[in-house]
């Protein structure tokens, strides 16, 4: 797919061919105003309607990466493909700015390194953030609830956290009996401008304790099952091991080490290169950085990882330190994932769903452009931050964008007033969209950023649950001998029993 775009260079050159005149779109434009060109829309509508409908790069330029295997009998399951022991991979589980579209979720990057061949999983995972309806695609890729244990949030806002309480409710039920561990934010430290004007209690640690408490029904009620294995590690070894920021502890009176244990990692937003995990076995380093984003608090993260690195800004104004960090001190990054939004009136035209953006002083338009203002990188913007950024990434993945191929064109349109369009390529060589599995497999060593596209089953089952059964802790609702009790919180005495008049025990 080639980019659709004309440069700053070739408007201003084709300014003075015409003696003053610009050509734009068929009409010709002042020479003063062709300087302007990089501030006008003029991407809508597209010449064909359905590249509102269709996003062809992903589609049809990505290698796919089956995530299942078929036998000799066309039976086909879930099956992980594993990783290299030298790979990184980046998987896009949700891809998508509010409000809500079929073809992609919400916000969540998962990222493992290495292969651990005994127990069949990455030798270290990650999630950054878990926005509303990601675990649909986690569980289609075959990722199972043990791997994603450490779920490293950007900011609170919903599309960003909101499918946490799926992955803490029933990774126990699965083959998560550790603890959940959610790496965030501290208080914003900002005042209530209402009176008395209290300080809210506002960051990670009050956001678990909440949510912790607010699960209860759910969590007591699966309880009847293993939830723990017999040893865990003290929080002190974890700690160290993992080389966290604080000694980890779980917000309610859940025992340590059981897998409705919530344990929150509460980050200083204010600190520029903070160490939020240092892992002594497995080698990687995350570190946070504050970036701009409704209110303060939010935080970008870096992966380094045996000379591979990663950036995920999450959601961000335009500001210098996620600049600074993806120059890294003149070394550069293998990818760096930065937010990126369509134009207010691009965004209200979607919302309003019309075929033409609206008047630029109409309310809608000036309600999202108040919601960039405060919150957002417009995709010009993304351009100009790109050309401050030397050595450029390898490879830059735009994200956080309602992804098509008519909002990806124009987007290149305004990427080329920034960035030299001989560098810029097209789609993918050197900047790409993010959309829902989306795969990035990077390699030490190779300087390559490989591309690919997730093959998954819609209708395939569960992860497969791998749990070491001989370690399990006794249920915390039990029968005398130990076995877990499913009756010990009901009243079974209005329910019909298995029986020859009634129904089969077997469940036919």
């Amino acid at each position: 797919m080639g980019a659709k775009y004309i440069s700053r260079r070739d408007a201003l050159k084709a300014s003075a061919a015409l003696g003053g005149l610009a050509l734009s779109g068929g009409v010709l434009i002042p020479r003063e105003a062709a300087a302007s060109l990089a501030c006008q829309g003029s991407c809508y509508p597209p010449a064909d309607e359905a590249e509102r409908q269709r996003y062809s790069y992903f589609q049809e330029h990505l290698t796919p990466l089956e995530y299942y295997t078929t036998d000799a009998t066309g039976f086909r399951s879930a099956r992980y493909p594993p990783l290299d022991p030298d790979e990184m991979r980046i998987t896009f589980m949700g891809s998508m700015i509010p409000p809500v579209r079929r073809a992609q979720q919400m916000m969540s990057v998962f990222v493992e390194v290495g292969w651990d061949e005994e127990h069949f999983r990455a030798r270290d995972s990650f999630v950054f953030d878990c926005g509303s309806g990601v675990c649909a695609n986690y569980g289609a890729m075959d990722v199972g609830f043990g791997r994603m244990d450490k779920v490293f949030v950007s900011h609170l806002h919903g599309d960003h956290m909101s499918d946490l309480t799926h992955i803490y409710c029933f990774g126990p039920s699965a083959d998560r009996v550790t603890p959940l561990y959610v790496f965030g934010h501290g208080p914003s430290g900002i005042r209530s401008p209402r009176p008395p004007r209290r300080y809210y209690d506002d960051g990670t640690n009050a956001f678990c304790r909440n949510l912790r408490e607010a699960m209860r029904w759910h969590t007591e009620s699966f309880s009847f099952q293993n939830t723990s294995y017999e040893r865990y590690p003290s929080p002190e070894t974890i700690r160290d091991q993992w080389g966290l920021p604080v000694v980890p502890r779980q917000v309610s009176d859940d025992p340590w080490g059981d897998g409705y244990a919530m344990v929150p990692i509460e980050l200083d937003w204010r600190t520029e290169g903070g160490v939020a995990y240092d892992n002594i076995h497995t080698g990687v380093r995350i570190t946070h950085f504050p970036v701009i984003h409704a209110r303060q608090g939010s935080v970008g993260y870096k992966v380094e990882w045996n000379g591979l690195t990663m950036i995920y800004t999450s959601d961000t104004k335009p500001e210098k330190v996620s600049v600074r960090q993806a120059i890294n001190g003149g070394n550069g990054v293998d990818v760096l994932i930065h937010e990126m939004v369509v134009p207010p009136d691009v965004w209200a035209m979607q919302a309003q769903h019309l075929r033409v953006p609206p008047p630029s002083d109409s309310a809608v338009v000036q309600r999202l452009t108040m919601v960039q203002n405060s919150s957002h990188t417009p995709q010009g913007a993304f351009g100009y931050l790109l050309s401050r950024i030397e050595p450029k990434p390898r490879l830059t993945v735009a994200t956080h964008f309602p992804t098509s191929d008519d909002t990806v064109h124009c987007a290149m349109n305004s990427l080329a007033q920034y960035l030299d369009p001989a560098w810029l390529g097209e789609i993918g060589d050197r900047v790409t969209w993010s959309f829902d599995r989306m795969v990035l497999r990077l390699h030490v060593g190779s300087g390559v950023v490989e591309q690919r596209r997730g093959e998954v089953l819609d209708f395939g089952a569960s992860p497969i649950v791998r749990l070491d059964s001989d370690l399990l802790a006794t249920p915390k609702y039990a029968t005398a001998d130990g076995e877990g009790d499913p009756l010990a919180q009901i009243d079974p005495a209005e329910s019909y029993q298995p029986g020859a008049d009634t129904y089969c025990d077997t469940g036919y």
